[in-house]
């Protein structure tokens, strides 16, 4: 009678298109980050028991968690022809015990607990003990499973593993599967397309009236440090959010909640591009370091709490976009006026509900956003705060136009009152557009995309520029 071997399957990198581990140490410091710095600092050097300590603070959805699907399918061919399908991880039992339980596979798994590090010789120990050497076939994903492949009968190896040719080099029978990664998921995480919010950093230069290359170039240095600043951050708001985007319809796509780029390429990601923010801005002057600092910090502290505060989350992101106007006066060394802060900033109220209304409107149930503190019952609120803020935006831009300030920028002032009908029209529109659902989950994006409304903001620029007088200067006559 033939004796049908087991296969034994390792879990992160392998069944698993993500690391048990690091979701765990995300999750939790998305939840609670002190703990989850207590436990990592307390049991840095004992991985066995920071392992079991995080799964404690954090329990994932394992049910959630990405898989590689060719490994799953050989896993179910494996299961349909009668052979046991064993997860062998240096994850915490817990977790690994509940992934099984997920995917219908064996109830008998091996795994890490407090005592043991299961990895490597240890986990070649264990299988040759439960099964005899050869007793098995093993699909792995690291150099450190080499010790486990000696004693397999077959050796599956998934992704790039250069020290599986030794194997095939003695004689052992290797199956190649894909893994890995590329550099272009990792390129759409950083979100290219987001770096357009950064024409913000204009405002101040061109409220100013100062279209010089002295101002320019600073400016666009500042949006290169802004760039790679806004990046780090969405990495870590990616980072913290793993499980909310995969239960989201759109954002399960995102690189690092599909399992496409491993977490810890991602911080190896957010700390090159920090380090590239911080050095940029220091570069510039003192001024502009402080702002972008501020952003970072703001940003983390958004991602980590304040987004899932009603209310507190959009003042949060109004702040934000806020940030970007006086990070352009610092780069360049612009006096910004008051008067510019306090009409921008009930703009961007607005845009931010614009923001939760389109997620609202698109959303498949009256749940609350995963994540968030919205549900679909709050849209009309929204609604009523959008219109309030456009409304103040308007009111502000007229007592501009009536200041001092404001009559010696622009002093043919019917000009500026001529001007707020297009604004009107172009906050209006937008509000609307994500009342029904009809954009982008970012309005500033979808702004810069959107072509009619980018035509009313030029109507603006140029109707102000006309009040300034600039067309004269510029053109004669």
């Amino acid at each position: 009678m033939t004796v049908v071997k087991p296969l034994v399957l390792d879990v992160d990198g392998t069944f698993l298109k993500t690391d048990m581990l690091f979701e765990t140490l995300w999750a939790g410091l998305g939840s609670d980050p002190i703990a989850t710095i207590r436990a990592t600092a307390a049991n840095f050097r004992h991985p066995e028991r920071l392992k079991a300590e995080l799964a404690r603070i954090a329990p994932l959805r394992t049910d959630l968690l990405p898989v590689n699907s060719e490994v799953a399918d050989l896993a179910l061919r494996s299961r349909m022809a009668g052979r046991e399908v064993v997860l062998a991880s240096a994850s915490d039992r817990s977790l690994v015990t509940r992934l099984a339980a997920d995917y219908g596979l064996s109830e008998r798994v091996f795994a890490s607990d407090v005592t043991c590090n299961l990895k490597g010789p240890l986990k070649a120990a264990e299988l040759v003990g439960a099964y005899g050497d050869r007793g098995f076939d093993y699909a792995g994903d690291n150099k450190v499973d080499m010790a486990v492949w000696e004693h397999a009968e077959n050796a599956i190896v998934v992704g790039p593993v250069p020290q599986a040719r030794e194997l095939a080099a003695r004689g052992q029978n290797v199956v190649e599967i894909g893994g890995g990664w590329n550099w272009r998921a990792l390129v759409k995480a950083l979100r290219p397309h987001q770096w357009v919010k950064n024409v913000l950093l204009f405002l101040a230069m061109i409220a100013a009236h100062r279209f010089d290359l002295a101002t320019l170039v600073p400016i666009l240095w500042g949006i290169v440090a802004f760039s790679a600043a806004a990046s780090s951050i969405y990495i870590v708001n990616d980072l913290l959010d793993l499980e909310a985007d995969r239960l989201h319809p759109t954002k399960c796509r995102r690189p690092f909640a599909s399992g496409d780029v491993p977490i810890t390429v991602g911080m190896a990601a957010f700390a090159a591009l920090a380090v590239l923010a911080i050095g940029v801005a220091a570069a510039l002057n003192l001024a502009f370091l402080g702002v972008v600092v501020l952003y970072m910090i703001t940003s983390l502290a958004y991602s980590l709490k304040l987004k899932r505060m009603r209310w507190i989350d959009i003042s949060a992101l109004a702040a934000l976009y806020t940030i970007r106007v006086i990070a352009g006066a610092a780069a360049a060394s612009v006096d910004v006026s008051i008067y510019m802060l306090i009409f921008i900033f009930p703009i961007f109220i607005t845009l931010g509900c614009v923001k939760r209304l389109t997620e609202l409107t698109l959303a498949t149930s009256d749940d609350r956003l995963p994540g968030r503190g919205y549900g679909r019952p709050d849209r009309g609120d929204l609604l009523n705060v959008a219109m309030l803020g456009t409304f103040w935006a308007l009111i502000i831009f007229f007592l501009y136009s009536l200041s001092d300030q404001g009559r010696a920028l622009y002093p043919t002032t019917w000009i500026l009152w001529v001007a707020m009908v297009p604004m009107a029209l172009w906050l209006v529109r937008m509000v609307m557009l994500g009342w029904y659902g009809k954009q982008d989950y970012d309005p500033i994006v979808f702004a810069m995309r959107d072509k009619f409304g980018i035509g009313l903001l030029m109507i603006i620029l140029s109707l102000m520029f006309w009040a300034a007088g600039l067309w004269s200067q510029w053109f004669g006559g």
